[in-house]
């Protein structure tokens, strides 16, 4: 039996997947949709208010403009947790790397094949653009094991959730808490992503100065564990992975009209990591170089 929590502000939205998980499931289930219309609550605080509501054992957290198309998908998350007891937290998008350097559950700069699991059908509402079905499978698995996972649907154990809450007073909007969920979750449990579920997400999802707040937000409280992976990967390939990360991240601040001692706090957080203390004075210079429009990049600021 399975608790579904979900965050909404729009009730025909909320109907619709109701029924779309009454159809599919095919097992004993409960729907807890939080009216978040008016009080506007950051998700984390909403989340956690369904944990408490919730009667069942497995809670699945997920967002109102998902439809799920696979038939008794119930009984396959019943049976992930059942069969590993260490299975800690169940999605369908994740990652194999979460990098030192701000970022989502997905780092295009990790030069593996292991750097994302998905099998998830994307939709666009920000873009014209035409649904896509993004399917990565880099080891043939029905279940990968990743850092974390996308929260457009993810499935716990409700004692981990209570253990565990979503940490409302690090982030108050409607960003990052999937993957704070998920690192917090990490050193005790496995982080999983399923390829026996199909879903279809209507949004991709908007990566904008406010995703981005709340990610620093993020990273200030997990820098000292980062960066983790699930890959046998070399300190020459966090590093280099890394610098790449950084310099993405420090172009995309400087986009956002961040200041200067702003992406400088955010630099100097990587001097905590285990990766060489290089990596903080080869990003610094590349942040000096554009600020001083010493570099063709700066063009974009």
């Amino acid at each position: 039996m399975i608790s579904i929590v979900i965050c909404s502000v729009n009730p025909i939205d909320l109907a619709i997947v109701t029924e779309n998980i009454r159809q599919t499931i095919g097992i004993p289930h409960e729907v807890i949709g939080m009216d978040n219309r008016f009080q506007k609550k950051g998700i984390c605080e909403v989340y956690n208010q369904g944990t408490q509501l919730a009667q069942y054992d497995i809670i699945c957290y997920m967002h109102e403009d998902v439809q799920i198309r696979t038939a008794g998908w119930g009984r396959t998350v019943m049976d992930i947790f059942s069969n590993d007891p260490e299975a800690g937290v169940l999605g369908v998008a994740g990652g194999g790397y979460k990098s030192l350097a701000p970022s989502g559950w997905y780092q295009f700069e990790f030069h593996s094949e292991e750097r994302s699991y998905q099998n998830l059908l994307q939709g666009f509402k920000l873009d014209s653009k035409d649904e896509i079905h993004a399917y990565h499978n880099p080891k043939n698995e029905k279940l990968s094991r990743v850092v974390c996972v996308d929260g457009l649907w993810l499935c716990t154990r409700k004692s981990i959730a209570v253990a565990h809450p979503f940490d409302s007073k690090t982030l108050t909007g409607f960003h990052g808490y999937d993957l704070d969920f998920c690192l917090s979750v990490f050193p005790e449990h496995k982080i999983l992503v399923t390829f026996d579920i199909l879903m279809k997400h209507a949004s991709e999802g908007n990566f904008n100065k406010a995703w981005f707040d709340e990610i620093l937000k993020l990273h200030r409280k997990w820098n000292w564990a980062l960066p983790l992976t699930t890959s046998d990967v070399s300190m020459r390939e966090f590093y280099h992975t890394e610098k790449r990360c950084l310099k993405k991240a420090i172009e995309e601040m400087i986009d956002w009209d961040y200041s200067f001692f702003q992406i400088h706090k955010m630099l100097v957080s990587t001097r905590r990591s285990r990766v060489r203390k290089k990596l903080f004075f080869k990003a610094y210079l590349h942040l000096v170089k554009l600020k001083l429009g010493l570099h063709p990049l700066s063009q974009k600021s």
